[in-house]
């Protein structure tokens, strides 16, 4: 993706503190074993919000925030918090997005079991150019693993 490699650690450090905005998030809501109300949804679509409200003040970390500020955002304009749009979102948000639906979809959760590989592949293609960046799908589907 082009990305130089000064700016690698950053992206690390974003993807190690993606969901830190989680502890923001009641229990009830975070561990409920079945679908979120609507309500539900509201609060926990707060989390990049507490996420940037936690990491601003840490210098350092500043510069990592675009992952756990941005990876809910869609390429279509659907996501959140800011309904950004297409290369609006960061490029470390726009791969780390693939990334996380990935890893969410292929293991087992309290309220779903884990998704063969292919399924997850065809599920992602199937989102490329609403919910994730085009290019970054093609090429994380082309990767060798």
């Amino acid at each position: 993706m082009n990305i130089p490699k000064e700016h690698l650690i950053h992206i690390r450090r974003g993807a190690l503190l993606h969901d830190i905005g989680k502890v923001g998030i009641p229990d009830n809501i975070l561990q409920k074993p079945g679908p979120l109300t609507d309500e539900e949804w509201v609060i926990m679509r707060k989390h990049p919000v507490y996420a940037y409200e936690l990491l601003s003040p840490i210098s350092y970390l500043r510069t990592a925030m675009d992952i756990p500020c941005c990876h809910h955002e869609k390429w279509d304009g659907t996501g959140y918090p800011r309904c950004l749009k297409g290369e609006e979102i960061p490029i470390a948000a726009r791969i780390f997005a693939v990334v996380d639906v990935w890893e969410a979809l292929r293991s087992a959760r309290v309220y779903k079991p884990a998704w063969h590989e292919e399924k997850v592949r065809e599920h992602i293609k199937s989102l490329a150019g609403t919910h994730f960046d085009p290019k970054v799908v093609e090429v994380f589907l082309g990767m060798k693993w």
